[in-house]
């Protein structure tokens, strides 16, 4: 799932200090609301109905402010108060799960700047795309853990390349002993949103990802309905697999209008993703999975000049079958707002992410992923006392 002033550290310190005052409330569930019974395991929410609503979705931990999927980008997410933290996952050689966007690591890594793996650079077909780089499923965990994590966009984020190096790529058990420590000093379970990423392309190649996945979710005990755990996927049939072996709640990703989920591609499937949004495709969904996590241009379509439209009426049809709505991304910057809410002529620079979250928090949506949770967190704050 994806520059007004360039943000300074005073801003961002402040941004983080409010963001962290909201959470006196916010993170805990509690969200000026009285604690409900289902208030327990150490507090905070048992289930993930009982998550203050509007929630906040830390994408790929808080890539705003961090290289993603570091375990510093997660714990600067759970720091600003995100309630929820994602991660992506995708095997290593020797079938480890490690938490990275995409298995190209080319962005995301200095591997380009070890000549001893040179000769592994090469081009795949992904989901039907070709790319050219260093992939995950080429290098054992041992291998892969003396690369160290960098900026993916260091064009929009120039301030996140100061922690270029700091991290290496954080394994998905390594993320739940991490989660599992953090709860134990805070009081309260800390709540992840893991998502398999191309599990047809990785069954292709014998590196199916959904037995590993749920084998770790039974070992740090997520694999109940109540487990402070979400599991996402772009691929429907991803999800009803994980499904027949753990209990725990998931969502369906949907990208955009017209396209097409690979697995519905490789299997013959007919049905486009403006299937899937209308209620008959919403009733099938919600036969396996609790919810879905469309884009944002699904809730509201934009118009040619990349200005908000009206919105249309999934919320109130995915609500009508019991889904929640998990929708992505936003993001502070002017190159990711809708036009309306850009401010100035610097791309890079902050726009009105307030009035943006304001619009979408108004359509009813149930959470969002944001790449900066402190601003989600005062928005979805002000969204609950209007």
């Amino acid at each position: 799932m994806t520059d007004g002033e360039r943000m300074s550290p005073g801003r961002r310190t402040v941004l983080g200090a409010a963001g962290a005052a909201v959470l006196g409330t916010a993170a805990t569930g509690l969200a000026g609301a009285p604690a409900s019974a289902a208030q327990r395991h150490g507090g905070g929410p048992a289930a993930y109905r009982d998550l203050p609503v509007p929630y906040v979705i830390g994408h790929r931990g808080t890539a705003g402010y961090r290289p993603e999927h570091t375990l510093g980008s997660y714990q600067h997410a759970l720091d600003l108060g995100a309630h929820v933290i994602e991660q992506d996952l995708v095997p290593t050689k020797d079938g480890h799960l490690v938490c990275r966007h995409e298995n190209d690591i080319s962005a995301t890594t200095n591997v380009s700047d070890h000549p001893e793996f040179a000769s592994r650079k090469t081009t795949k077909t992904v989901d039907g795309t070709a790319i050219t780089g260093w992939f995950t499923e080429d290098f054992t965990l041992a291998e892969l853990k003396t690369l160290r994590a960098k900026e993916r966009i260091p064009g929009n984020r120039q301030h996140n390349t100061l922690y270029d190096g700091r991290w290496d790529v954080p394994t998905f058990e390594g993320v739940l002993r991490w989660a599992q420590e953090q709860g134990r000093r805070l009081g309260r379970r800390i709540w992840l949103h893991s998502e398999t990423k191309h599990p047809t392309y990785f069954r292709g190649i014998g590196l199916p990802l959904e037995d590993r996945v749920a084998a770790l979710l039974r070992r740090y005990g997520r694999h109940r309905a109540d487990s402070p755990q979400f599991l996402e996927s772009f691929e429907p049939s991803s999800i009803q697999r994980l499904a027949k072996l753990v209990d725990t709640p998931s969502v369906v990703l949907l990208s955009n209008a017209g396209t097409k989920p690979w697995d519905f591609v490789v299997s013959g499937d007919p049905r486009t993703v403006d299937d899937l949004v209308k209620p008959a495709g919403l009733k099938w969904i919600a036969s396996y999975a609790q919810g879905i996590g469309p884009t944002l241009d699904l809730i509201i379509p934009k118009d040619a000049s990349g200005r908000l439209t009206k919105p249309t009426t999934l919320v109130h049809d995915a609500h009508a079958q019991g889904l929640i709505l998990h929708p992505y991304t936003m993001r502070n910057e002017n190159t990711f707002l809708p036009a309306d809410f850009r401010r100035g002529t610097d791309p890079n620079a902050y726009g009105d992410a307030f009035g943006a979250f304001k619009t979408y928090f108004a359509t009813g949506i149930d959470a969002v992923f944001s790449d900066n949770a402190d601003t989600a967190l005062l928005a979805a704050a002000d969204f609950r006392r209007r």
